[in-house]
């Protein structure tokens, strides 16, 4: 049986791939701090290993059948944790709401002996309450729905991740055929293809829907040119990731969707 410690271990270190694989646009990675100024691996390395008990706790919270309140003030307290770790950075808090939310689905489903996939269990169990829930409206993606009417992570997460199913799961195993052997570009052409499609309410909130756009469109540009298939594509994305910069465009909805992929598929080993 799959134990809380386990859950938690497997979280961090989805977490460390994605923050450690570049060249992801605009993002902050062990080679640079991208579109940022106010961030360092170190602060991510520093969140990632505060919040990684609040995984296990989750899991626990799950398997002994928690409402969402209770799994929200469990978030809410790892947030504490990842601002005390990073000097008040928020480098981590769209990774709490969305591998705590199925750390406690993985609780859930060990509890109940079902085969449902995470991701079911979070839209059967909490999706409803999920998707009535207001935005805060002093986050990033409070403002962005207010501005723009986004729904960002709170709608994926209530209808059970379906980009994540349909775009960056399938997008993480193209790149592997494509890149054999390079786990890291596996990486990048799933974070491209989430960039592709995701309405990132960190990109609105920085860059408007024209930075939006600008986003979208160019990573799926990247993506029909070949993605990591292609010959010197990491120079293609690194001048990508260059141009973010200058805009100083930070797809971090496309980054937790990176993290949230790589955990779906390292949970189901563990069975």
């Amino acid at each position: 049986m799959i134990s809380a410690e386990d859950v938690a271990t497997v979280a961090q270190g989805c977490l460390l791939d994605e923050v450690r694989t570049w060249p992801k646009p605009g993002l902050v990675s062990h080679i640079d701090t991208g579109s940022h100024t106010d961030m360092t691996l170190a602060h991510f390395e520093a969140s990632a290993l505060a919040i990684t008990p609040y995984f296990a706790t989750l899991y626990r919270a799950g398997y002994a059948g928690e409402k969402l309140p209770a799994l929200r003030s469990i978030g809410m307290a790892a947030e504490k944790d990842m601002l005390r770790a990073t000097g008040g950075i928020n480098t981590h808090r769209g990774a709490i709401w969305a591998l705590g939310l199925l750390s406690a689905a993985l609780g859930w489903r060990t509890a109940q002996g079902l085969k449902l996939s995470c991701c079911d269990v979070v839209r059967q169990v909490w999706g409803a309450e999920i998707l009535q829930t207001t935005h805060d409206p002093s986050s990033h993606g409070g403002l962005a729905h207010r501005l723009y009417g986004a729904g960002g992570a709170r709608i994926e997460a209530g209808w059970g991740f379906p980009i994540i199913r349909s775009v960056g799961l399938p997008a993480l195993h193209r790149g592997r055929e494509l890149s054999s052997g390079d786990e890291e570009a596996a990486r990048v052409q799933c974070c491209m293809a989430l960039i592709a499609e995701l309405e990132d309410t960190n990109i609105l909130y920085r860059g408007g829907m024209e930075g939006l756009s600008y986003a979208r469109n160019s990573a799926a540009t990247f993506l029909r040119q070949g993605g990591v298939g292609l010959p010197g594509w990491r120079v293609v994305a690194q001048k990508l990731h260059h141009a973010f910069i200058l805009r100083k465009i930070s797809p971090g909805g496309a980054a937790d969707g990176l993290a949230v992929c790589l955990f779906l598929e390292r949970v189901e080993h563990l069975r």
